[in-house]
């Protein structure tokens, strides 16, 4: 009888230390440049209206886009707690966030990248009922793409990598922006750095901040859903632009990037210069494949790398 008594008293403990309580408010924060964002806000709104005594708002912060994408994103102004708001001048990555966080009524904020989708019908209930601690990454999952497609192959080539289960061995590296709650305190007093104004690596170094301010990144199986894929010569350009922007900060981001850590190792300098000449002799060469219809990953790699090397001179 007492070990029975004691059994269930256990139980019910254990269940007790395990219980999350159900979020009641939250702000769903997205910032948009030149992407459509149309059928994600409206899912978002219709998932958010369905839960029963959530206050909720979705503020949508335009970056500065062209004048036919504001037109179009500024339909979603007519959804119940959606609110558009306009800026002209394109200033970043990171000051957009900052920007959407303090516009933000609720304590619980989730950042959403304007060109994701909303693959399940129960996105915003698990967000609710997740245990994220003070930060959580969701992840994303990849559509089906072209063959032809670059930034579809890549992203098909590290999908393994996005499981919450591998995004957990190692929490600070496997973070990014496209899918991530947090608490508004936290992010008023732990901003993203503004230096970051360029595509490109503004999560990275969020990341690093987090972890040298001893907060911990929980990684929750909730992903958005990444269906769009931009044609290859605009893929091809936003990566020089991150590379450019990895050059730039490369000291802020030592350890926290497997391009650094790669270049850093290779001490001989002939290897360098063999690599830096390969990319001056076929690099024009590679940038038009990667452009093409077949579009090679190994040469993507390859390309990265002298290009990242003749940015560093």
């Amino acid at each position: 009888m007492i070990s029975e008594k004691f059994a269930s008293t256990t139980t019910f403990y254990v269940f007790f230390c395990n219980f999350v309580p159900m979020k009641h408010e939250l702000s769903i924060l997205i910032p948009v440049y030149n992407s459509d964002c149309r059928q994600q806000v409206a899912a978002l709104s219709q998932q958010a209206e369905a839960i029963h005594d959530l206050l909720f708002e979705i503020i949508v912060a335009d970056d500065g886009s062209d004048n036919e994408q504001v037109i179009h994103n500024s339909e979603i102004s007519s959804l119940t707690n959606v609110r558009f708001i306009r800026r002209e001048e394109n200033v970043g990555r990171a000051a957009i966030r900052n920007f959407l966080a303090h516009e933000a009524q609720y304590e619980w904020v989730l950042f959403m990248d304007g060109d994701m989708a909303i693959p399940s019908d129960n996105f915003i209930r698990k967000w609710l009922e997740a245990d994220v601690g003070d930060v959580a990454y969701g992840g994303y999952v990849v559509g089906i793409g072209e063959p032809s497609s670059l930034r579809y192959l890549y992203e098909k080539h590290c999908e393994h990598l996005h499981t919450a289960e591998e995004r957990r061995k190692r929490p600070f590296l496997h973070f990014h922006t496209c899918n991530f709650m947090i608490r508004r305190h936290l992010m008023l007093a732990l901003p993203f750095d503004e230096r970051f104004r360029h595509y490109g690596y503004e999560d990275v170094f969020f990341g690093k901040q987090l972890r040298k301010a001893g907060i911990s990144i929980s990684h929750v199986d909730n992903p958005a859903g990444f269906f769009d894929f931009e044609d290859n010569a605009h893929f091809v350009g936003k990566t020089e632009e991150g590379l450019r922007t990895l050059h730039q900060f490369r000291s802020d981001l030592r350890g926290y990037s497997q391009l650094i850590t790669f270049v850093d190792g290779k001490h001989i300098c002939a290897v360098r210069w063999c690599i830096r000449l390969w990319h001056r002799l076929f690099g024009s060469l590679e940038r038009r494949n990667l452009c093409g219809s077949h579009p090679s990953l190994q040469l993507f790699k390859l390309y990265k790398l002298g290009y990242f090397l003749e940015v560093e001179g």
